[in-house]
Parts: structure tokens; sequence; C-alpha cells
């Protein structure tokens, strides 16, 4: 089935998009949770230093969708799972112009079969890209997600498929012609999870035993630096003798001492290792998912506390799009967080601007038959009033 001209999106509702100048930088950190009964549950935010036109979009199985690589033929694929996630549009649409749903490419997003997508800043991506027949269908990274989720159901499928099929990184127009410096890692029900990215120019498939992600430098740098925390246990040592003196702290959590404070990429992925790790392993799903959300609070950054003033950041390796801010500096800060039960088919997601998870069964979206589209920022907003609950509940004890 095609839907291109369905769940269109004016440029009008893309608002000031076509006026945003780049900003300095993009972080991101991913991770896996698993339960005490082996389920796998994923948790990711992504920062930016501003607010884009961020979609959630569900699209149904049989849906038809192609990748256009220039000078190579275009790759046309249907989906044979219904996916659901967060997206972007690609491009800047032309005045008066709309953007169609093939405009849409998934920034964070989970199939029907337990396979999550996630699109993460990467600033080592230079380096000519390997050539290929020009009679051969090259799939564009940009397209990535779509491709893996709509066709696959485990990682393994899709470590296979990209052995035979040629991806590459296309200069986009809304990145000012650069090519777009992200890496991508994927995580299936069974816990496996790998890592997509370019390096030198080639495009790098690496298995992750650690289950965590966040940006540069190489995937494989990340791994070897854990070396360097092989100390770290969850277990306080709460006293201690110094020649004839014994001491002692007056309370719990010398245990995290030893790890790195930055928010820095590699800072995180560290800290991102020993909470995956040393969370505890509930049996409950939905305590196991509320645990999820406890361990990503620790990656939750509010405007202000890292700043770059107006005029640096020349030497960050991201370009993506940002508004002029009036303050006189840029901020990275969590524009969202997602929560992943891929057991149970639960996508939950909260913005900036609000203050609890929103929850999508895509079970229950299932019988849905056409493509679903709706700004993110719908779900912005405070919590609910439990004013009237109190009050309800009086004379009730």
């Amino acid at each position: 089935m095609s839907f291109r001209n369905l769940c269109m999106i004016s440029a009008a509702s893309l608002g000031a998009l076509a006026m945003m100048s780049m900003p300095a930088a993009v972080a991101c950190t991913s991770l896996a949770y698993t339960d005490a009964n082996g389920d796998v549950y994923f948790g990711r935010t992504l920062e930016l230093q501003m607010e884009l036109p961020y979609q959630l979009v569900y699209l149904p199985a049989g849906v038809d969708l192609e990748s256009v690589v220039d000078g190579q033929p275009e790759l046309d694929y249907t989906t044979h799972y219904a996916i659901f996630g967060i997206a972007m549009p690609a491009r800047i649409p032309g005045e008066g112009e709309q953007l169609g749903l093939e405009d849409l490419k998934p920034l964070e997003a989970v199939n029907e079969a337990g396979l999550t997508f996630s699109l993460l800043a990467y600033p080592s991506v230079e380096g000519p890209q390997h050539m290929v027949e020009g009679t051969q269908a090259v799939l564009s990274a940009i397209d990535l997600g779509a491709w893996a989720l709509g066709q696959f159901a485990t990682v393994d499928e899709v470590k296979t498929a990209l052995a035979d099929q040629p991806v590459r990184l296309e200069p986009l127009a809304m990145l000012g012609g650069a090519q777009p410096p992200i890496h991508f890692v994927l995580h299936d029900r069974a816990g496996a999870s790998i890592v997509i990215e370019w390096h030198q120019g080639n495009m790098m498939v690496y298995d992750n035993p650690v289950g965590v992600m966040t940006n540069g430098p190489q995937f494989s740098w990340h791994l070897t630096n854990l070396n360097n925390y092989t100390f770290l246990s969850n277990v306080d040592q709460s006293t201690g003798q110094f020649g004839g003196l014994a001491v002692s702290q007056p309370d719990s959590g010398i245990a995290t001492a030893g790890l790195p404070s930055s928010n820095t990429s590699v800072g995180r992925f560290v800290r991102a290792v020993y909470y995956s790790q040393f969370a505890e392993k509930v049996d409950d799903p939905d305590q196991a998912v509320r645990t999820l959300s406890h361990i990503m609070n620790n990656f939750d950054r509010p405007r202000g506390i890292t700043i770059d003033e107006t005029g640096g950041g020349e030497g960050d390796a991201i370009a993506a799009l940002a508004p002029a801010d009036a303050s006189g500096y840029t901020t990275e800060y969590t524009s969202w967080t997602t929560l992943h039960d891929l057991e149970r088919g639960l996508f939950f997601v909260r913005t900036y601007a609000g203050l609890n998870y929103t929850m999508f069964d895509l079970g229950k979206l299932a019988g849905q038959e056409v493509p679903l589209v709706m700004p993110l920022s719908a779900l912005d907003g405070m919590a609910g009033d439990g004013t009237e609950l109190l009050t309800a509940s009086h004379g009730q004890q």
C-alpha cells in the first residue's frame, strides 16, 4: 500500500524551521536494562539546543517506501512490521509546499517485533565513501531506521541484510549540504544490540555487548576505555584505616565516587554502563519500566547546566538547526526521553515541557490501517492536578 499522499505536514506547521541557523552540538544517551525475568527494556535521551518539529509517527505493515541516493537506482521496499516512534523532516519545505510521509525520518522508533532503532550524533563521519556499481540500489543512511524496522524482527536479521545492502551517508539540505554526523544503535527483545557508524568513510557494524551508546569517539574506543574502570562496583566501601586512624563514611553512596561526573560523551557512556549494570533487577514489568525511568533521570539535563557563549563551538563536529537565542548563549538540554518495554510493545515518552511519561501501546495501534502523525509537542504540559482526587478521598479512609 502506498500512503505517500497521506498524513501531509504543511510548511506552516513547521513554523520557523526554514529560518533556523546552525548550532554548536547535540548529545544523546541510550542504554538497555534487563529485568529479573530476562526481559529487555531500552531508554534513550536526546539533548539539543532547541526544539525541532518532532513528529510522533505510526506506520502500519504494508506501507511502500523508497530510499533515493543520487546516481543510484532507488531502493523500494514494503514494511512487514508496524513501526511507531519519533521522526523528523529531512528537508525544509518550499513556500506553499507540503511535506509527506516519506519526508519523515525516524530518530527513535520500535517495531511490533520488539526491534528498536536510535539515531544519535556522531562527529567522526568524514572521509570518502566506497563507490558501488551504478546499477545497484543504495540505501541512504537517513532511511536506515525505516528500512530496518519495516522489514526485520531481530538484530541478526539486520546484520545479515546489511552484508549485502550498500548504505551511504548522503548530504542533507537541512544541514547546509553536509553529511549527517550520525550513527545508529539497534536492540531487540532477545537482548542483542549493534552499533552502526562510519569511520574514515567506511561503514562499521559492531556488536554491542554492554547495550550502551552515546556519541563520539568511535564505539570501539568507548569499549576500550571501560578497561580504565575495572574498580567500579555498587558495593559501598564505607570504612577504612590510615595508619592508626579509622575512617568511615557518614552515609551511603561512596561507590559512585569513581564515576565520571561530566556530561561529555565519554563520561555519560561510563555512567550508562554502570547504571544499566547495577540497577536492581525487578521481576514485575511495570516496576521494571519505573526502574528504567529512574536510571534515565541520571542523564536528564536542564537548560543552563552547561553553556556555550555566542560565537563559540566552531570546532564542534555536529551540524543541526537552531534558532537565534536571545539569552546570549546556547545550552544543551534533554528535549525528550523515551522508554521501551520491548516484550509488551509499550513506548513511553516525556518531553522537556512535560512532567510525566505518556504511553503508547503498539498492540492497540495494530488495528490502524493508515499511517498516523501527531506533533510531539502535543504531549507538553504539567502532570494532572491531584487536588480533586485528594478531596474526593475525604471520608473514604
